[in-house]
């Protein structure tokens, strides 16, 4: 299937290109992505047999290219209808795709290809697929008619009735030794034995008897058991057989020309399901083997959020960590990327970190939104580190609970190891209360409070973010009160009861909490110079502290 380019429309055509490319696990959509991406929305809105499927939501993403320039060892093409000359302007396009599938297919006009197509007429994952479900129909046939010998009911029945002779033979065997005198017990205890050894013997045979007629009569079911533990064998082997083949299958090219499949990316993990499925993989191949410039991209929501994790119509999201993360890092190889956003500012976020108590045994610190609560895997600025530096005599483990790391506010800190416990069985027996503001990106009545509960859990494949789950999910609870209305967002109290991570968040962003994500929320909702959320006050016992360092107040 040919990559189709797509013009940008004529209002942003004297937009300039950014000088980078996106760096996706954080940005700000460039205009230009914005401009495609209201192309996309128009496109599919002309297509009524996709409105159900996309109305139950779907992730789609946009490339901005340059169709005169290819990364790959400077060569110049034009993929366009007609050839152009050196000294013609090429106009900025755009590519689109669609993750999975759409309308029951992995391809369409208007989207880029998959990096493979698993669902290809004659495919061999197509055909194998078949085989193995074909094995699996055929153990599902087998199970279903395993019967068991009807001896086995007869034998239990005899055996049972034996036993009950046996039973009350023992019963009149006591009481005849209770009924005789000493004298005569000798001779009688003799026979009394004999008679118990003869029963026990005779059950022993019994058994044995119909434990063998049992097994004669169940040869045919062995067989059949057999035969499904060697098909289950047989699928087991085809299914990793085939997983590996499928992972080789999904390689992948990068702005210097490398190619790598999903195998040496994840080595030596195995792949995580669905990998290279996602819109970013998908639009940066095309342009790779098209031979066009990549420029810009951004991935958004249309449609409803999925009833565990929080997803909005028409926002932007950053690329999953878990399933691209390893596959972009190799993509992205060999273009000028933006630096990651989170790691500028390292010395003012450090300025920022205010001590506003200490007595030598625990601290209480003021934590700007952008800074993590522990060392992270990116060298973040980090409160344990930087209280470390700057009180020399901190001994113990510090960190007593956490702020995510776009949150901020007030954090406790332990300086000793016995602070740190009393603390901690403080938090355990929830004597140590605290209250965040949050601004909202809508309005909300004011004076409106209630309790938001729903479980929560990781999402496994896209960390940090979290998924409400009502199965497999930790109980979380928030309980909330509107404070104000101010220039179109509702400023609320956040009182947390449970301490689950991006709790408050979740619960104000998703649709069976408040439905209303709090501003500045790249995870949950639209992202903004920072998140809107902050943890103004922490009581603990009789002792509260506030924060007016970066109140939303």
């Amino acid at each position: 299937m040919a990559v189709t380019l797509h013009p940008l429309p004529p209002h942003v055509q004297t937009t300039n290109a950014p000088k980078q490319f996106t760096y996706p696990f954080c940005y700000e959509p460039h205009p230009l992505c914005v401009a495609a991406a209201n192309e996309v929305r128009h496109y599919i809105a002309q297509h009524p047999e996709w409105h159900d499927e996309l109305q139950r939501g779907k992730m789609l993403g946009v490339l901005i290219v340059n169709p005169s320039k290819s990364p790959l060892n400077g060569k110049t093409s034009y993929p366009l209808s007609s050839p152009k000359r050196e000294s013609e302007s090429v106009s900025l396009a755009f590519l689109a795709a669609f993750s999975g599938t759409l309308d029951g297919k992995t391809q369409h006009e208007y989207f880029v290809p998959p990096v493979f197509d698993l669902m290809s007429p004659g495919c061999y994952f197509q055909e194998e697929e078949a085989a193995i479900s074909a094995i699996n129909h055929r153990i599902t046939l087998l199970e279903g008619s395993l019967n068991q010998s009807p001896l086995r009911v007869k034998r239990d029945e005899e055996l049972a009735a034996y036993r009950e002779f046996m039973r009350r033979s023992k019963a009149e065997r006591d009481a005849r030794r209770e009924s005789i005198s000493v004298d005569e017990m000798g001779e009688n205890e003799q026979n009394l034995i004999k008679e118990s050894q003869h029963q026990k013997a005779e059950y022993r045979r019994l058994k044995q008897s119909w434990e063998q007629r049992v097994f004669d009569d169940e040869a045919p079911l062995r067989a059949q058991q057999e035969e499904i533990a060697q098909l289950q064998r047989e699928r087991h082997v085809r299914s990793i057989a085939l997983q590996q083949w499928l992972f080789r299958q999904f390689a992948f090219l990068n702005a210097r020309g490398e190619e790598k499949s999903l195998l040496e990316l994840f080595a030596p993990a195995v792949p995580p399901s669905g990998a290279g499925e996602c819109c970013a993989p998908r639009l940066l191949q095309a342009a790779y083997k098209e031979g066009l410039q990549p420029l810009c991209m951004a991935e958004f929501w249309v449609g409803a959020s999925p009833a565990d994790e929080v997803r909005h119509d028409g926002h932007y999201y950053p690329a999953c960590r878990s399933k691209c993360r390893p596959i972009l890092t190799h993509m992205l190889a060999g273009l000028d990327v933006e630096p990651n956003p989170l790691l500028a500012g390292r010395e003012k976020l450090l300025s920022r970190l205010h001590i506003i108590y200490n007595n030598g045994e625990f601290a209480v610190v003021s934590k700007p939104a952008g800074m993590l609560s522990v060392p992270g895997k990116d060298d973040l600025p980090n409160v344990q580190d930087a209280i470390k530096s700057a009180i020399s005599s901190v001994k113990g483990p510090l960190i007593v609970h956490r702020l995510d790391m776009d949150t901020s506010g007030l954090m406790l800190v332990a300086l000793t190891d016995e602070k740190y416990h009393e603390l901690q069985d403080l938090f355990l027996h929830r004597r140590i209360h605290k209250v965040y503001h949050a601004l909202l990106e809508r309005e909300m009545p004011v004076g409106l409070e209630g309790t938001v509960s729903l479980p929560l859990r990781p999402d496994i494949v896209d960390r940090p973010r979290q998924l409400v789950d009502r199965l497999h999910g930790k109980p979380a609870e928030t309980r909330y009160k509107v404070l104000a209305n101010r220039d179109g967002h509702a400023l609320l109290e956040l009182k947390p009861i449970t301490g689950r991570t991006h709790q408050l968040r979740v619960h104000c962003a998703h649709p069976q909490g408040l439905d209303n994500p709090i501003v500045g929320d790249r995870l949950y909702g639209k992202p903004g110079d920072r998140l809107m959320l902050h943890a103004c006050s922490i009581t603990i016992e009789d002792q509260t502290f506030t924060d007016t360092m970066n109140c939303l107040l």
